[in-house]
């Protein structure tokens, strides 16, 4: 009986304590804060940069035109030579032989001249006089004329001769740096072998390798300017003149020449620079690198919606990673408001706020 009493006392008693708890409130979640942007078009160019080296615009491979065992070396890599001096030398003897015998053999035909003149000239007093045949005066004259073209035929190997005995001494073409040597006192050159390489005074280039996809960007002018990378403050500009018509194999790259304009005296031969060049202006997004995330289709960012402020994530598509930017090619229209800060804890249809946004 009592224990009726005390469940008809206490029901109630619940009744009211769960109607209670039925009125409180839910605790809202926070608004969380970002940093938004609203995307525009902008002018945008693409800047590449890549290294290279000075080279000499005309570089000549020098060689003996006659075979010998090399007895002197006058220069090294790093020389500076002038036009005409003696870089090195070979054993001349084979070659003075053949100009004493193209010597003797000048003499010879000159005497064999002399004689048949003096013969010719009597045959044309006598002829003159009735006194010898006209036979005779013709073999003399035949003689004569083929005297003289054995002279001119020795004067001739005399000449190549002599020329064969100053090819014993290479010389430099022009005046410039030596940039290789192949050869060393004692070994036996071929002729035509190449024993220095001389990087002509003059005109300098910068080297490049760049990658075929670079050839399909419009770029603005016609030139690049280039630095050097131990002084950056050491600047020129150079004019592509000559672009490699292969691929090379292994790199993948092509090789580009550029005629560097005015070249300051810090770009020497070998320096190492960098050349930069700016692809016409087009209209793009830029963003900064903080807005880009990504999901399982590709990146994207987080859109905040004007009317509720709910993000989602809308994918895009990347036409460039800069230093401290994305450049989006795709995927975003001009006017809508994305965040470039606080997206990492976000998730899809979280309420957000930003400054100048509505209470």
């Amino acid at each position: 009986m009592l224990s009726t009493f005390r469940i008809v006392l206490l029901a109630p008693l619940a009744v009211c304590l769960a109607g209670c708890g039925g009125e409180r409130a839910q605790p809202q979640r926070p608004v969380t804060l970002v940093k938004t942007e609203v995307v525009q078009l902008q002018p945008w160019q693409n800047i590449i940069r890549l290294t290279g080296d000075v080279q000499a615009k005309v570089s000549t491979e020098l060689s003996f035109r006659v075979s010998g065992r090399v007895t002197e070396r006058m220069v090294d890599v790093g020389a500076h030579v002038n036009a005409g001096d003696v870089l090195a030398k070979i054993d001349p003897t084979e070659q003075q032989a053949d100009l004493a015998g193209a010597q003797a053999a000048v003499a010879a035909a000159e005497a064999q001249v002399r004689v048949a003149t003096a013969n010719y000239e009597r045959q044309k007093s006598l002829i003159d006089k009735g006194f010898t045949t006209r036979v005779a005066y013709d073999q003399a004259q035949e003689a004569l004329r083929t005297a003289e073209g054995s002279l001119e035929t020795a004067k001739a190997q005399l000449g190549n001769a002599t020329d064969a005995l100053s090819y014993t001494e290479l010389r430099a073409s022009a005046s410039g740096i030596i940039t290789a040597r192949n050869i060393e006192v004692g070994q036996v050159a071929q002729a035509a072998q190449s024993a220095y390489t001389l990087a002509e005074d003059g005109a300098r280039d910068a080297v490049v390798d760049v990658y075929e996809s670079i050839f399909l960007t419009p770029w603005e002018g016609d030139t690049a300017k280039l630095m050097l990378l131990s002084d950056p403050k050491v600047t020129a500009s150079a004019k592509p003149r000559e672009i490699s018509p292969t691929v090379d194999p292994k790199s993948g790259a092509v090789r580009v020449k550029m005629s560097i304009i005015d070249p300051p005296p810090a770009m020497t031969l070998g320096s190492v620079v960098a050349a930069e060049g700016r692809s016409k202006p087009v209209e793009r997004i830029v963003l900064p690198w903080s807005a880009l995330t990504s999901d399982v289709n590709g990146p994207a960012v987080w859109v905040v919606d004007p009317q509720t402020r709910a993000v989602s994530l809308k994918n895009i598509a990347v036409e460039a990673y800069e230093t401290n930017s994305v450049v989006v090619a795709s995927g975003l229209i001009p006017g809508e408001r994305v965040v470039i800060e606080g997206g990492k804890l976000l998730r899809p249809a979280q309420i957000v706020t930003y400054d100048g946004a509505e209470a």
